[in-house]
Parts: C-alpha cells; structure tokens; sequence
C-alpha cells in the first residue's frame, strides 16, 4: 500500500458507480490537493464492496472504518475531520440493526460475518486497474508455481483433489473436465472463460470481473498449461462495459509484465487471451451455444456428446469454465487442495458466491462456505425481509431454478440437497419474495423470459415453453380450470424429458416448484377467481369506503383515465368499466378510503 498513512477504498462497482462514486473519488482527490495531502493519504477505486445495499461504501484504513450511503458532498468532512483531525464521521459509519450504535471495524458488520471470500478475496481490497496490487496479494504466484514447480498432469490432480465443482450451474467437478481436455489429442486446444451472465438479478460475474480481473487471467492461463492450450477466449456479454474495460486493461498490463503472451516466466510456455462479445442472449450461458456464437454462428446448443472437452471452438478441444469457477484456482494452488477440501461440504467443498437480491433488507454479493442454509443467509446475512413483511420464498438458480418455502429454510445449501428441494445451484442468483409477491405471477415471469430467451431450435423448448406460458396467462386473468394444473404438470415432465439442452431441461423448473409448494394459489385463482397478493389485475377491482371517502377529490385529479366520479366532499365512486387498476388511487389516498377486493 506504499508509505502513506491512510488509504481511503471508494468502491468503484457497477452499482456505486451509479450513485456517483467516480465523484466520490474527485471530490476526496480535490479536498486531499486542497490539504496538502498528497503525500499522506492515498485514493483508491476498488471493486465491489458486496454490500450493494448500503452503497455508496467509503472505507478508511488502517482504522478499518466503513461508511456507507455515502454522497460526493460528504467528501469535504472525511477528509476534514476523519484524515486531518482523526476523528471518525459517526453520521456515516455503518450502524448496528439491532443496537442502532455505530460499528467501528467492518469485520464486525453482521453482513460479513458468516461469509467466506476466496472469489471475492480481492474485490473491494484492490485497485482492479493495478496489476502491482494484484501481485502483492500473491497474484500470479500459482502460474509461477505451475510453470515452475508442477507438471501438467500434477496441476490437474490439484484440481481434482481440490473437489471443486463448476460454479456455471450442473456443478460438474472441474478437475475431471480439464483431464478430459487435457487428454484430447490434438495440438490446437482453447480454454474458454463464460463471462455470458444473463439470470435475472444475478451480478456475480461481473462483480469479479469488475473487481478482480487478473485473478480469471491468471486461472485461465493455468488451465492452458494443464491442458495444453495456448490461447484463451473470454466470451462476455457487450452490457458489463466496466468489466470489459478493466479486462482489457489487466490483459494489457499482464503482457507488459511478460505474465500473458510469449514464453511466460522465461518458461516455453505461451498463452494469450482475447474478449469476445456476446449480445445477452440467455442461452448463449449454454457451452455449446457459447461456442458456436464465438465463432461467428447463430447461439444454439448442440447434442451431447461430444463435449467441448473432445470438439469445441473451431472442433478443437476446448475447456470452458465460467468467471467463479476459475476465480477459485489460483488459492487452490498456493494454499493446496486439502485446504480447498475442508471447506463446505462432502459433496460440495469450497465456497459459492450468491447475488442477494429481491425483497431482503441487505441486498448484495455475498460469498458462502458450502453448507450453509438458507436462513443463515436470509435472516443473518440478509437481515431479513424489508419492512418486517413475512417471508413468502427463495428463487435460487435463476430461471432454471425454482422457489422453495420456509419448510426448506433449514436446507444445506449443496448441489445436490437443491435439486431435492426441486431447484438448483445455478449460476448463484438469489431473489426473496414476501408475503406480497404471487407466485403463479412469478413463475409466469420466469416461463416469459425462458420464451423470449429461448433460442427455438427444439420443439419442446420453443413451443411447450410457450404453452406453458399461455396457460398460466389464463389462470391470472382468471379463465383456468383444473384440468389446467394437470396439463401444467404433463408439459412440465415431457419438456424436462425431450428438451435438447440444460436450459430447456430445467426451465420447468419455477412452474413445478409453485404447483408443489403454493398449490393453494393455484386453486384460488382458479375457483375463487383471487389473487392473495392482489398482483394478478384480472382478478382485483378498486373500490373506494364511503365511511372514509371525504370527497378531498384528490384520486379523481391523479387518475388518469378519469374512472373516479363525485363531487367535493361526496363521496366518490370508481367505475370499473373504465378502471385500469393502476392503483394511482390506492397510493395517492390520504385517509385509507381506497380498498381491494
């Protein structure tokens, strides 16, 4: 960190970019020029912080003081009274939920207290732009020790004693598919990095790559040696262009260091690495459509086997991990697959790092030890549900996943004990619902992207998706039967059955898992014609109390299809011919006179 006595983090992700960190950092830089402090305290824009909830974070060290909600006028007291006078700003400290008294060190925030960061060890530590700050934290040890110390076969049993699994989704162990690419003859091979993140609410890829690029490069150019690649491709969708930019600028610096390109550590060993751009299609996450859009071809999944291991890019061997996965090897390395082993569980070693989102009082990127269960991470980690609402379900797995219940909260969080539950690891999205999300809107959501997204090259996928879809369009507006449910059930299993890729398989997935856990919902919007949650508009209608209703007119002025009658101080009427149920009405009331029914 050089001589200076305070170093000042400004996280620098995607989300507090957006709430202007970059002026964050100006404004500290113009007050520390302003001081005569250049030669005291240091600015540094790092990566993210994970805890996007409270973002912008601002954290001071050697002290360790986290401030959070911080605003770019605020900059003048940090550096004021924190840096010049050594004392803490306490407005923008952290505070305790519980105790509502600020917390001085952040290793005390209870967001961070049961999380584990081997991916994330990095982000929100380093300047992603930096390479010297990389390799003081060990960076580009283990390729020097690779190159140096191990042979590729030796490598390889790393991994594979490691128990490391993919983090992509089907969690395939790692170790056994570089063996696979490695063993594949042929003297042209690639290894691929998945940057192609599509889940609704999921950020973890890009956080990594935002915050940490050089620790993907370096894994990327460990699997090379291992397999006997010499160049590598990071297939990355053109919507993360922070995390493209920082890519392309660790590949630079990695280059100049002689750490990518010709003869790595004076070794005969080469390996380069390019980007490739992906348009955000979904199914492009699928390895197969991956490749066949990196080279040039329409996005579609293609028949198994044979692997990408055996015939990939251009039908050489080619290994494809996505952005955690390779995020995990180069602490495998250093500190040894024993290590990595007594982390997690039997069948799940290691960590897994979860993009916290939806209706949870701490969203953000949270890295896990393997095991943990879903209520450690919801009420503990994620501080329970906004507002004090009731905890209704968890989405894990993004679109192919599905929604479990409170009866799974106590749930291991493992490949296998997920897919039991009737959902799956995924790429490590994480969306909470409460008591006022409807779950048949919900999984109708998720079968409409799986439509819009799916690539249609199989019936099942392009045309069961989309009856599926119909379907639970006609029990929300309140047009479904019974036997309705009985056909969702018998599509579900034969596009599970038939489907030709991984996402086509699971995405029945949300419609299972509703119809098992919240069966209830789906009678009720059948028979009864309501909708618990008041979500599904077909089935509610606005009426106004004429006990409440003073006449104050103020519903009838914001309406705008002028459904609202009546005059001042009478009470008034919603005429439900004309009504859009909008619900202007119910939140512009002052005097709780707007009801549903």
């Amino acid at each position: 960190m050089g001589t200076y006595k305070y170093h000042i983090l400004v996280c620098g992700g995607t989300g507090c970019k957006s709430s202007q960190s970059t002026q964050i950092v100006q404004n500290l830089n113009e007050e520390i020029k302003a001081n005569n402090l250049e030669n005291f305290v240091k600015v540094v824009t790092t990566g993210c912080f994970g805890f996007c909830e409270r973002g912008p974070i601002v954290k001071v060290l050697p002290d360790n003081s986290f401030y959070n909600y911080v605003k770019p006028e605020d900059a003048t007291e940090i550096i004021n009274e924190h840096i010049i006078k050594g004392r803490r700003v306490e407005r923008l400290l952290f505070r305790d939920p519980v105790t509502n008294k600020p917390v001085t060190d952040s290793k005390h925030i209870n967001f961070y207290q049961k999380q584990l960061r081997i991916v994330l060890r990095n982000c929100g530590v380093i300047d992603p732009e930096n390479i010297e700050e990389y390799i003081a934290r060990d960076g580009y040890l283990a390729l020097y020790k690779c190159l140096n110390e191990l042979t590729p076969t030796e490598v390889i049993d790393i991994i594979k004693r490691s128990g490391l699994r993919g983090r992509g989704g089907a969690g395939f162990p790692t170790g056994v598919k570089w063996e696979i690419a490695a063993a594949s003859p042929g003297p042209e091979k690639y290894v691929v990095c998945n940057a192609d993140e599509g889940d609704p609410g999921a950020f973890m890829d890009r956080s990594v790559l935002e915050g940490d690029p050089h620790s993907v490069l370096e894994a990327m150019a460990i699997c090379g040696y291992a397999i006997g690649a010499s160049h590598g491709l990071i297939y990355i969708r053109a919507e993360y262009p922070m995390a493209i930019k920082r890519l392309k600028i660790a590949i630079k610096q990695a280059e100049e260091y002689g750490l990518l390109g010709k003869n790595i550590f004076g070794t005969d060993f080469s390996f380069d690495i390019e980007l490739r751009y992906g348009a955000g299609a979904f199914v492009c996450g699928e390895e197969t459509a991956l490749i066949h859009s990196m080279e040039g071809n329409r996005g579609e999944p293609t028949v198994k086997p044979p692997y990408p291991a055996v015939s990939g890019y251009k039908g050489k061997p080619t290994n494809v991990n996505n952005v955690e996965t390779f995020a995990n090897i180069s602490p495998i390395i250093i500190k040894g697959p024993e290590w990595f082993a007594s982390i997690g569980t039997e069948k799940s070693k290691g960590t897994k790092v979860f993009a916290l989102a939806g209706k949870i009082n701490n969203v953000g990127l949270i890295e896990v030890p393997m095991g943990i269960t879903l209520r450690e991470i919801i009420y503990e980690i994620g501080g329970g549900i906004k507002n004090d609402k009731k905890f209704k379900a968890i989405q894990t797995g993004g679109p192919s996943g599905g929604c479990l219940t409170e009866k799974h909260l106590d749930t291991p969080i493992e490949y296998e004990t997920l897919v039991a539950a009737g959902s799956m690891m995924g790429s490590g999205g994480m969306i909470v619902m409460d008591e006022d999300d409807c779950m048949v809107s919900v999984a109708k959501f998720y079968l409409d992207f799986t439509v819009e997204e799916s690539c249609g090259k199989c019936a099942p996928c392009r045309i069961g998706n989309k009856r599926l879809s119909e379907i639970l369009d006609k029990i929300t507006k309140g047009n479904g039967t019974m036997e309705d449910i009985e056909l969702l059930k018998n599509l579900c299993m034969v596009i599970k059955d038939t489907a030709l890729c991984g996402l086509g398989q699971t995405s029945p997935n949300p419609v299972q898992s509703t119809l098992e856990n919240f069966w209830d919902e789906y009678v009720e919007h059948i028979v009864d014609k309501k909708c618990r949650a008041n979500k599904c508009k077909d089935l509610i209608h606005y009426y106004i109390d004429p006990e409440n209703c003073t006449g104050c007119m103020a519903c009838a002025r914001k309406c705008p299809v002028n459904a609202i009658a009546g005059e001042r101080k009478q009470v008034h009427v919603i005429n439900q011919d004309l009504c859009t149920k909008c619900g202007t009405c119910l939140e512009t009331c002052k005097f709780n006179a707007v009801y549903i029914i």
